[in-house]
């Protein structure tokens, strides 16, 4: 019985941990943020590079430098909140419907976000 519970821990604190953790307000991702890469889940290997820039700005998000078809381009600024400790996001030309995700982890520097679909976008702070 000893042995089972070492090797649960054990594998409890080699196994990555990505709890959510609640926002409290839209101050909490305020700012300029780089989107570098997103994955699949959170237990993924394999990223895909990203180049846009996300500007949380007084309720108001911007995403910009958007790679597509060998150019960039920008989109209009959509509302943002925070609802029960998630960041919801709106989606262009339907002020109705959400992006909603879950704040995985953040410091100053560097901030990953779960989508609800548990595809996770990580950024840098500009």
């Amino acid at each position: 019985m000893k042995k089972l519970n070492l090797a649960m821990v054990l594998l409890a604190l080699a196994s990555p941990c990505f709890a959510d953790v609640p926002l409290q307000s839209i101050q909490d991702v305020q700012g300029s943020w780089k989107l570098e890469y997103t994955k699949k889940s959170a237990n993924s290997q394999e990223t895909i590079k990203r180049e846009d820039t996300w500007t949380f700005n007084a309720g108001k998000v911007s995403i910009t430098h958007i790679p597509r078809e060998g150019t960039y381009y920008d989109q209009s600024p959509v509302n943002y909140e925070v609802e029960d400790g998630k960041l919801k996001v709106s989606i262009l030309g339907r002020s109705d419907k959400f992006d909603v995700f879950s704040l995985v982890e953040k410091d100053d520097k560097t901030m990953t976000l779960k989508g609800k679909f548990g595809d996770i976008y990580h950024f840098n702070k500009k």
